[in-house]
């Protein structure tokens, strides 16, 4: 395996999601760069910080398509703890020594880009809609108080005579 390149087709065109994939891609590049390097604590760091980051990822994701109310929220969330057995075990191995860089790299850059033209690719519909709705739903304060000037200046230009509308 190789540097992570991002491409296109890996876009979700949820702005934060997409955001936060890139980042693990990031992550997952270090550990790339760091495969050989003999400083096994600085190779400890970047996998703690792999997986931690992952782990919220995770967490940020499972309650997004949970309240957006995506059916596949369940087995999505279950796809999830499957892996973070599989990093767990694996970062188990690397604090009692073992060499596990090359597989780790693997395994993460091929699970990510997998799992999100497959798994993540399934909610994207049903979280775009929902956050059309919410936008939809939640005015700004400078959309209220125009519309609350429409509303007052309407009513006002019918309480006119028809020449007084006619001449204003």
């Amino acid at each position: 395996m190789a540097v992570l390149n991002w491409v296109s087709d890996l876009n979700t065109g949820i702005e934060e999601i997409d955001r936060q994939h890139r980042r693990i891609v990031d992550y997952i590049n270090r550990l790339y760069e760091l495969r050989e390097t003999p400083d096994r604590k600085l190779l400890g760091e970047v996998i703690g910080e792999t997986v931690d980051y992952t782990l919220s990822h995770f967490a940020f994701e499972e309650g997004m398509i949970e309240e957006a109310g995506y059916m596949f929220s369940g087995p999505h969330k279950s796809v999830h703890e499957l892996f973070i057995r599989r990093v767990t075990e694996i970062q188990m191995r690397f604090e009692a020594g073992e060499d596990v860089s090359n597989e780790l790299h693997g395994m993460l850059s091929r699970w990510l880009f997998n799992h999100i033209r497959n798994e993540d690719r399934g909610y994207v519909d049903t979280v775009k809609t929902y956050q059309r709705m919410q936008n939809k739903n939640t005015k700004t304060t400078e959309q209220k108080i125009k519309e609350e000037i429409v509303k007052e200046l309407e009513a006002k230009h019918q309480r006119k005579g028809f020449f007084a509308r006619l001449f204003s």
